[in-house]
C-alpha cells in the first residue's frame, strides 16, 4: 500500500464529496471473502511479500474466527483495499499476531488488556497509485475498532519498511523484534500503540480518524443484528483532512 510516484487523486479534498465516494464493507458472506482473497493475492503478489499459488488468493484460518471483522474499502463502488480485525480477550485470543508473539501478548492478556489486531491489509496495485490517502482510510478502521471494543491497544505487525507510518500516525512503539509470519515472505516486528494515551492527540493531528458511536455501531454489527444498512455500507464519516496539524 505504498504510495509511488505516479499521478494521484486525494480522496479528502473538500471537492472529492469523500461521504458519496467511499463505502466500508463488512465482508462476510463466502463470495465476498472471496473477493477479499483474490484482492489480497494480487496486491501481496505485486509486492513481493507471497510467493505464486495455483489458488490465486490468500487467505488463513482467521479470517472465520469468531472476533474477525473482514472490511472492504471501495472507492466509487470499485474494492480498492480491504483489512481484517481481530479483537483479542483473555477469553478469545485466536489472533495472528498472538500467536507469533505469544510470549509477549499473553501475559498481557492475562492481566485482561484488549488488543485489537489488524492483519491481512491489501490494497489493488492500481488504485493504490492512484489514490494516495487510501492506506489512512483502510487503517481508520482500526482505530475506530478501538473505540468500539473499549480496547487498550492497538497492534500492527509490520515490515521495516512500514514502521514509520505506524509511527508517525498513532505514535506506535515496537514491542517485539522480527519474525517470520506463515506465508509472508519478510520478517515482521510487532508495534503497539497505547490507546487510551495517544486517542486525543491522534484524532488532533488526523481529523479523519474522528467517528461517531452510530457510524461504529454500523460498521461492527454482524449481519444479523443490523436494522439498517444490510449490506454493511456505511459513508458517514466526517470529511476533514488528514493532513496532520501541527
Amino acid at each position: 500500500m505504498k504510495p509511488s510516484a505516479e499521478p494521484r487523486t486525494s480522496l479528502f479534498v473538500p471537492e472529492s464529496g469523500l461521504s458519496d465516494r467511499v463505502d466500508y464493507r463488512l465482508m462476510e458472506t463466502p463470495e465476498e471473502k472471496d473477493c477479499i482473497y483474490l484482492m489480497r493475492y494480487k496486491a501481496y503478489l505485486h509486492g513481493g511479500v507471497t510467493a505464486p499459488s495455483e489458488s490465486r488468493r490468500v487467505s488463513d484460518h482467521y479470517d472465520d474466527a469468531p472476533n474477525a471483522w473482514i472490511f472492504g474499502i471501495y472507492v466509487d463502488g470499485e474494492l480498492c483495499s480491504s483489512i481484517r480485525l481481530n479483537v483479542v480477550t483473555s477469553e478469545c485470543r485466536i489472533s495472528g499476531s498472538a500467536d507469533l508473539f505469544g510470549d509477549v501478548l499473553h501475559p498481557r492478556l492475562d492481566q485482561g488488556e484488549v488488543f485489537i489486531d489488524p492483519l491481512r491489509l491489501a490494497a489493488d496495485p492500481e488504485k493504490a497509485r492512484r489514490f494516495p490517502d487510501l492506506p489512512y482510510l483502510t487503517v481508520r478502521l482500526a482505530y475506530l475498532a478501538c473505540e468500539h471494543f473499549n480496547a487498550d491497544t492497538g497492534l500492527a505487525l509490520v515490515r521495516a519498511e512500514h514502521q514509520a507510518f505506524y509511527r508517525r500516525v498513532f505514535m506506535s512503539e515496537v514491542i517485539a523484534e522480527p519474525r517470520s509470519f506463515p506465508g509472508f515472505l519478510p520478517k515482521v516486528s510487532l508495534l503497539a500503540s497505547d490507546y487510551r494515551t495517544v486517542r486525543e492527540k491522534v484524532m488532533t493531528r488526523f481529523p479523519i480518524m474522528r467517528s461517531t458511536s452510530v457510524e461504529r455501531r454500523m460498521l461492527f454489527q454482524r449481519a444479523g443484528e443490523r436494522r439498517f444498512s444490510p449490506r454493511g455500507v456505511v459513508t458517514s464519516f466526517e470529511q476533514a483532512s488528514i493532513v496532520p496539524t501541527s
